[in-house]
């Protein structure tokens, strides 16, 4: 589909289900939408924790769920199939360029590399890793492609790390110290350069995306990630249909996209599953003690030493807000209900877990038609499984010289 139409559907899609989208279930005890959908909203507070962790990473396979679930999982499905893209690199990889990176990292490294290396439409003359780190993508691909890469990152100490590997590759590459956020940066990129960037976040990819404009440069290889790492409130467009489009996004919203934990390990997941039925155990507690049905911001960690019972947890979060509150007659029944209340969050979240990829392909269209009035040519794709990385969309562009 072209992007514009595409871009127009999801807009539509998104505006006239906002209400499912925008719904906190873990700071509102009752959803706006639940009035309206009374069976869906019963039949998923009905189910267990571990019902709602198996349908978190792909919720539109949850079976048995009440219309309009399963219309919505189609029509997100439908308005967010995209391009598998599975080139691979065919020469031997020297061990040195992926010593030390940690297995998983290294295959969305080269997995994107060699996406890009087959699909961007020129040959690159060089390239230039946005946010380089140690330079790891841009010296892979510079080692497969022969052409020079020019590594902008802002710690010094990561550049000298980076220009040491390559140096013993005998890679042909520059290692800059550069604040990319910086104007003076931009003056370091040429009309000839292919830019690369695998998970730049928020603001970093918005200037990457500029700047790439503004110098006219002939190639972009891009995978966004972490669209709320921002300055501002809220989503700013760059294109005149997003501008035209008036779909506002908090930074808040902008974290829709970024909910699936694909990768998470066990030990991770249960530290979490306990940090938020104690925060949603301090949340009751605190609308009772203060005789206000509001939500207080709390940390996930609590002030000083890491608490070991539920107790010292709120009571901590307690003397955070500076409350006073009458003990709970049963902490164990309060996190009993902290549980229950964790069970029942995770399975209504399973509906705004619906619009988790087109809220991310929304914002991605956004940058590509930005690219696109800007006379390039776009291609969008998925560059890797999402087992391996949910942030696995590709933009590729071409400028025309």
């Amino acid at each position: 589909m072209e992007l514009l139409a595409r871009f127009t559907r999801l807009t539509d899609w998104l505006q006239r289900h906002q209400v499912l989208w925008r719904s906190r279930p873990f700071t509102t005890p009752v959803l706006a939408w639940e009035a309206d959908l009374p069976e869906l909203a019963g039949w998923l507070r009905g189910r267990s924790l571990a019902d709602a962790e198996l349908a978190q990473s792909q919720p539109e396979l949850l079976s048995g769920a009440p219309e309009p679930f399963g219309r919505l999982a189609a029509e997100a499905s439908q308005l967010c199939a995209l391009p598998r893209w599975n080139e691979s690199l065919s020469a031997p990889i020297p061990e040195l360029l992926h010593r030390h990176i940690a297995g998983r990292k290294w295959q969305q490294i080269t997995r994107f590399a060699a996406v890009t290396a087959a699909r961007v439409p020129t040959p690159a003359r060089r390239w230039v890793d946005w946010c380089a780190g140690k330079g790891h993508l841009g010296r892979l691909l510079a080692w497969h492609s022969g052409c020079p890469v020019c590594c902008l990152e802002w710690d010094a100490e990561l550049n000298r790390a980076g220009a040491l590997l390559s140096e013993r590759l005998q890679v042909s590459a520059q290692h800059l110290d550069a604040d990319v956020m910086q104007g003076a940066s931009a003056e370091r990129l040429e009309c000839d350069d292919t830019l690369v960037a695998l998970h730049a976040c928020g603001d970093l990819h918005r200037q990457l995306i500029e700047q790439v404009v503004a110098r006219q440069c002939h190639q972009l290889a891009l995978s966004p990630c972490c669209y709320n790492r921002i300055a501002g409130a809220a989503h700013q467009p760059l294109s005149r249909a997003g501008q035209a489009a008036a779909l506002s996004l908090s930074r808040d919203e902008l974290g829709l996209a970024l909910q699936q934990s694909a990768t998470a390990g066990a030990r991770e997941l249960r530290q979490r599953d306990r940090s938020m039925a104690w925060r949603l155990a301090f949340d009751h507690w605190q609308r009772e003690g203060r005789g206000v049905d509001s939500y207080l911001p709390t940390p996930s960690r609590a002030p000083g030493p890491q608490p070991q019972t539920l107790a010292h947890f709120c009571l901590a979060m307690a003397a955070y807000h500076d409350l006073q509150l009458p003990a709970p007659a049963d902490w164990q029944a309060l996190e009993a209900l902290g549980w229950q209340r964790l069970a029942e969050v995770r399975n209504l979240e399973l509906v705004g877990g619906l619009f988790r990829r087109p809220l991310e392909l929304w914002l991605v269209l956004e940058r590509a038609l930005y690219l696109q009035e800007a006379g390039y040519r776009v291609q969008l794709g998925e560059f890797c499984e999402p087992s391996l990385t949910p942030r696995n969309l590709l933009l590729l562009a071409q400028r025309d010289n």
